[in-house]
């Protein structure tokens, strides 16, 4: 394609056009999910490729600045136990104490994690996940260590740990065991080991909290956002709605202080999200109005305290309310911080785990004690063998629509080590309801030190931003902002020239950012000059059919109907757009990815073959969606590094 073409596709003269290739079609036929989707044949015909050792020692030396993960706090707000992958997997470690030598809890080559623990301090609960496949089993240990106790873990079942009970006898949780695309709650009892049913409904329903009178409140998640709230009477088994039923509306609950208050969080009365208290059907707003997100809040279960997480642009703050007055509550400052949340809080709500991040360094974690109003550091990052002065920090930019009437925020990394016009990587999110936000970042730090300036934008469709960003591209409406997608190549081509020289520019993503790497390889032919398309959609049509079922509806109602949106979906995906492609194209996949079946991968790889069209599919038999172990990830983000150093530079 010259470049008189490339304009056009820039210009969105080629925007709807279609090219349905009889060719492409014809590889739309797979069935199945994860390995079941390809033949064994296919697995082995593209396997991972080596990358040089200066490429992977550069990966290397990146992912050894490691900060230890999110955590539950010991209730007396002695310990912290955290997830960290300084092993090469993400295992459980503990720490007595402030700075204290880290004890590792659990090994092996299976991703691991805490999810809880108990209220007499006598035992954690443990997720454990096999090679990627996204069905963790539940498992509890002992404080102190030693082997794990499994409460549950079947084969292409997921099982979660929902809630405790006060005296720590009694774990609520949900598994898909009965019906692959519904969750049956059960109780596991800690002292016999049996278990039994609580209930069992069609849906994802899931007990989400208690006041310990026998009753739960139970949600019914509709969709990603949308959510109904139940009351269930354990002895009566009778359900009592209480919000949400019917309405299809973005809610988030907890039970609050006061009789019969539920704590809720949702953008349904303005435009952003906003905490309010909910009694007798009426919404009594407890947080100012702001035009900012709040994206979450937590209540200890002595409802003494509701913490909650604000959002300014990607810009990340908590506050704290008094939980019976709203009144608000002191907590520490962090100057020059670009994000604060909180990991865990203790049962009465005087101890919190704090993350901080400044953008230029590792996340760091400290205690907080409310009732002396004293702040310690609890963990330290590895930062071996690196100079952090070196280290960059995200800019907030923009780019213009190309009809110039909608600003699209993106975060920028510049280099300080390339030669201009310095080439460019644009990184596109997952979710697609997700949001790029100010950090620390391992990837862009990785790019910056080998010449490329980094950029993630956050385009409609993200969170973040209000209701009515998120939902812009829900559907049939996706087709009217895609052009998000190559219009930031365009405004940095436009932009960004050096000495009358424009930047060369690379694409990239996994998940939803694969599949926007896909599109703009594809349908936006010409606008960037590489791809690397990593666990994403080449086709939303064989997508929706062959995804997990129990995720299966959630993402038709953000992408659209096979069905009904069947036009649409044929328009939006990728693989319909093939003959375009004219700039070479990565696709890494992994084989027990329940989300985006290796299918999508294999799919669009073979049309691309058949057509001699430059491509290189890679295959991890092991991972699913993404790459858990070291190993994997060296040659996942080295084999990405390895072709935008070929290509770009």
């Amino acid at each position: 394609m010259g470049k008189l073409l490339k304009n056009a596709v820039l210009s969105g003269t080629l925007i709807f056009a279609l090219c349905l290739s009889p060719t492409a079609k014809a590889q739309q036929n797979y069935r199945g999910l994860g390995q079941d989707s390809v033949t064994e044949a296919d697995i082995k015909r593209y396997p991972p490729t080596q990358v040089p050792e200066q490429v992977a020692a550069s990966v290397e030396s990146i992912l050894d600045i490691r900060s230890p993960g999110s955590g539950v706090l010991s209730p007396d707000g002695t310990k912290l136990y955290f997830n960290w992958n300084i092993t090469g997997v993400t295992q459980i470690w503990s720490i007595d104490g402030p700075k204290s030598f880290p004890v590792q809890m659990t090994g092996g080559q299976d991703r691991t994690r805490v999810v809880g623990i108990s209220p007499e301090n006598d035992y954690i609960i443990v997720s454990r996940d096999r090679k990627g496949q996204e069905n963790p089993g539940l498992y509890l240990q002992d404080i102190e260590g030693g082997p794990l106790k499994e409460i549950q873990h079947k084969d292409k079942v997921q099982t979660f740990a929902l809630h405790v009970s006060d005296d720590g006898k009694s774990i609520y949780y949900a598994a898909n065991d009965i019906r692959p695309d519904s969750y049956t709650n059960y109780r596991y009892d800690v002292v016999t080991g049996e278990k039994e049913l609580v209930f069992d409904r069609q849906g994802r329903w899931f007990i989400s909290d208690s006041r310990g009178n026998g009753k739960f409140l139970v949600v019914n998640q509709i969709g990603n956002f949308a959510r109904e709230y139940y009351e269930f009477d354990a002895k009566t088994k009778e359900f009592t709605p209480l919000l949400g039923i019917g309405e299809n509306k973005d809610y988030s609950a907890e039970y609050g202080a006061k009789e019969g208050e539920l704590i809720v969080l949702t953008p349904e009365l303005g435009e952003f999200s906003r905490l309010y208290s909910y009694i007798n059907g009426k919404f009594n707003p407890i947080t100012p109005d702001l035009s900012q997100e709040i994206e979450s809040f937590r209540i200890d279960r002595q409802r003494k305290k509701i913490i909650y997480s604000i959002n300014n642009k990607g810009y990340g703050q908590i506050k704290a309310l008094d939980a019976r007055n709203y009144r608000q509550l002191r907590l520490p400052q962090f100057k020059d911080s670009v994000q604060v949340w909180l990991n865990s809080m203790t049962r009465d709500g005087r101890y919190m785990s704090i993350s901080v991040n400044n953008g230029k360094a590792p996340t760091k974690r400290y205690l907080y004690d409310s009732k002396r109003n004293r702040l310690t550091q609890l963990t330290l990052p590895s930062i071996p063998e690196m100079e952090t002065d070196r280290f960059v920090a995200p800019e907030l930019e923009y780019y213009p629509t190309r009809d110039g009437k909608t600003q699209i925020p993106m975060f920028v990394w510049r280099s300080q080590n390339c030669q201009d016009p310095c080439p460019v990587i644009v990184h596109f999110h997952g979710g697609p309801e997700s949001q790029s936000v100010a950090r620390f970042s391992l990837l862009a730090q990785l790019f910056t030190e080998n010449g490329f300036h980094y950029v993630e934008p956050n385009v409609r469709g993200s969170s973040g931003y209000g209701k009515t960003w998120v939902n812009a591209d829900n559907g049939p409406k996706r087709l009217h902002v895609i052009s998000d997608i190559p219009d930031a190549a365009n405004y940095i081509r436009r932009t960004w020239r050096e000495n009358g020289k424009e930047p060369k520019i690379g694409v990239m993503g996994w998940s939803y950012g694969g599949y926007a790497t896909l599109v703009a390889m594809t349908k936006f032919a010409g606008s960037y000059d590489a791809g690397v398309s990593l666990v994403g959609i080449s086709n939303l049509i064989t997508f929706l059919e062959n995804t997990a079922s129990y995720r299966r509806q959630v993402r038709i109602l953000e992408y659209g109907d096979p069905q009904r949106d069947r036009q649409a979906l044929e328009k939006l995906s990728p693989i319909n757009y093939i003959d375009r492609i004219e700039d070479p194209l990565l696709i890494i996949q992994g084989a027990n990815d329940p989300r985006v079946p290796v299918g999508e991968a294999v799919q669009i790889q073979k049309a691309l073959e058949d057509r001699n069209i430059q491509s290189q599919l890679i295959i991890f038999p092991d991972e699913g969606h993404g790459s858990s172990s070291r190993k994997n990830q060296v040659l996942e983000i080295g084999n990405t590094l390895g072709f935008f150093e070929k290509y770009l530079k």
